[in-house]
């Protein structure tokens, strides 16, 4: 029992939070409730999510020396010695398998796999050195969920509003160069741990975190007014406020995760509830 926790553990389910972004092309096209594209949106979101587990061991095999040396990442299931770099790549392989095949389950449309494929490259072009590279580190996170967006409008079949597409870029951008600016402001081991951070300072990383949220939620209003649906408005509000409640997570002592924020905070939590309630009932039943 204790193995299968740490093989859980190692391929960071919680992360799944993040395949959210797969389900949103379908939401808001007003066709959530046609069984046959929320089947395929609930595949996707599976064969991601292995996809992304993946992604996250080999990370984990590639930086266990530097791993062991952070004060948090060294708890690791292969940095701490309980998952062997050998069960890690086998797991690695399986939960590839499982994305491929979950991906056929979900769709026939095979540039699905192209962009299946370009998540892997690119992050495993990230591990090998692409996160040393001041701004194209940020660059490749925030693609990380601009791909998820794409991969759930092909997996659906569904058009994909420009605006949204901006939308999601820039918010990807806000909490990439969150997490950079809080892992700066934490320092001590993460230099050693994080090379990157060397070439970064406070002051560019906080201003161009902000202008991120801004032209986020410039961009969002300015997609609710194309949908033509006129209660949607008031989402636009509800927005804002998610973004000044991150912000104030990340203002506090936090290193900046997405995830960790996210998760760690009931309030947040609510808050995307009431938004997702309005959405539903903006779009489905007005």
């Amino acid at each position: 029992m204790e193995r299968v926790r740490n093989y859980i553990k190692l391929m960071r389910l919680k992360h799944c939070v993040k395949n959210i972004l797969i389900l949103l092309p379908l939401v808001f096209s007003g066709e959530l409730f046609q069984y046959g594209k929320l089947l395929s949106s609930a595949l996707g979101f599976l064969a991601f999510s292995f996809l992304a587990s993946a992604v996250y061991i080999l990370n984990d095999i590639q930086d266990v020396e530097k791993d062991r040396l952070h004060p948090k990442k060294k708890f690791r299931p292969i940095a701490s010695g309980k998952v062997s770099e050998k069960q890690g790549k086998v797991l690695s392989v399986v939960a590839m398998i499982g994305a491929i095949t979950l991906n056929f389950l979900a769709t026939t449309n095979y540039v699905s796999f192209i962009f299946l494929g370009i998540y892997l490259v690119m992050n495993i072009f990230y591990s090998k050195g692409l996160k040393n590279v001041p701004l194209l580190d940020i660059v490749v996170l925030a693609s990380g969920f601009l791909l998820r967006l794409i991969y759930g409008g092909i997996v659906t079949n569904i058009h994909i509003s420009n605006w949204l597409y901006l939308t999601v870029i820039t918010a990807s951008f806000y909490m990439g160069l969150g997490k950079r600016r809080n892992e700066l402001g934490k320092s001590g081991n993460q230099i050693n741990t994080r090379k990157v951070l060397k070439y970064y300072n406070y002051a560019f990383l906080d201003k161009n975190m902000y202008m991120c949220l801004g032209l986020t939620n410039a961009f969002y209003a300015l997609w609710v007014i194309g949908t033509q649906k006129e209660v949607m408005i008031w989402t636009v509000p509800m927005v804002m406020v998610l973004g000044m409640k991150y912000s104030l997570n990340i203002e506090r002592d936090s290193d900046g995760d997405p995830v960790e924020v996210i998760l760690q905070d009931k309030i947040l939590w609510l808050l995307g509830i009431l938004y997702s309630a309005l959405v539903i009932g903006a779009i489905y039943l007005v």
